[in-house]
């Protein structure tokens, strides 16, 4: 009887002591994993702050590039971007300031779905892959058009209500598509277009008449022949003019006018940027270089 009774104190004491080793472990390995739970929040905390000084980093850097990014485009040497922001914008699917951290991050999210090194600094490797996104957009099939594909637009239409019957072809599809998003443009009460009651716009008013549509090979070489400094950049050998589906449209300044005092002037137009953020919904995309310039492309 006196064994059994031992047996069972020994047990009772082997097995507190068990309980206690246990106990200490679990105590042990729960601090230990606290400690690392807050090492890696210390780390966490660290890269987040490392982010935001690398996104100011950044917006310092855009802020400096906008206007001074050395670059060329159609042989022309170009000086910043600050032209293209409301193209950028568009595309970054943002309306932050370029010298915003905002903006920067609206890159490097940009950047990253590019496979380009997210840096949220848009720097000229950045800039070239968003003018191919935006060239790739562009008329492929510069076809010229039948004179069954055109339609001769009335005079009201244009910049120059003088402009010849010959100069004022456009094709069907796309003079179609111009008055739909003419009516939606009289409809923005932000723009404050002039118009007449049946939704055209007023004779006296200028913005998105129509400068040029359809052009022959023959009136597009003798252009060529009295601009000739127009270069790459200004009148095409092979133009989307002849397809009758690219349109220039007055969207303030000089109306064709390529230098960069006019174009900085033509995209702050309350026009232009209407038209960046709504021009596609009708089937144009831009020319990126001349604000004025429009295609069809449905």
């Amino acid at each position: 009887m006196r064994f059994r009774v031992h047996i069972a104190f020994v047990f009772i004491v082997v097995t507190a002591m068990g309980a206690v080793v246990l106990l200490d472990t679990g105590t042990s390995r729960g601090q230990l994993q606290e400690k690392a739970l807050r090492g890696q929040a210390r780390e966490s905390g660290g890269g987040e702050k490392a982010s935001a000084s690398s996104l100011r980093a950044a917006a310092a850097r855009n802020a400096q590039l906008r206007n001074e990014l050395n670059w060329t485009f159609g042989g022309k040497p170009q000086r910043g971007w600050y032209i293209y922001t409301a193209l950028i914008n568009r595309l970054l699917k943002t309306d932050r300031d370029p010298a915003f951290t905002g903006f920067a991050s609206a890159v490097a999210r940009w950047q990253q779905k590019s496979g380009l090194k997210a840096s949220g600094v848009l720097d000229e490797e950045s800039l070239y892959a968003m003018i191919s996104q935006w060239q790739a957009k562009r008329l492929k099939d510069r076809t010229p058009a039948r004179p069954d594909q055109l339609v001769t637009a009335p005079a009201s239409d244009f910049y120059d209500p003088e402009r010849r019957d010959e100069l004022r072809q456009v094709e069907r599809q796309t003079y179609a598509a111009y008055k739909r998003m003419v009516a939606a443009a009289l409809a923005a009460p932000s723009l404050h277009l002039a118009h007449v009651k049946k939704g055209e716009l007023a004779p006296g008013e200028k913005y998105l008449k129509i400068i040029s549509a359809f052009r022959t090979r023959e009136y597009q070489e003798q252009l060529r022949r009295d601009t000739p400094q127009a270069g790459s950049t200004g009148l095409a050998i092979n133009s989307p003019h002849f397809t009758g589906r690219a349109l220039d449209l007055y969207v303030g300044g000089d109306p064709v006018e390529s230098k960069d005092a006019n174009r900085a002037v033509q995209v702050q137009t309350l026009v232009y940027q209407w038209l960046v953020r709504n021009a596609e919904r009708f089937g144009f995309q831009p020319y990126c270089y001349e604000p004025w310039h429009w295609e069809y492309v449905k």
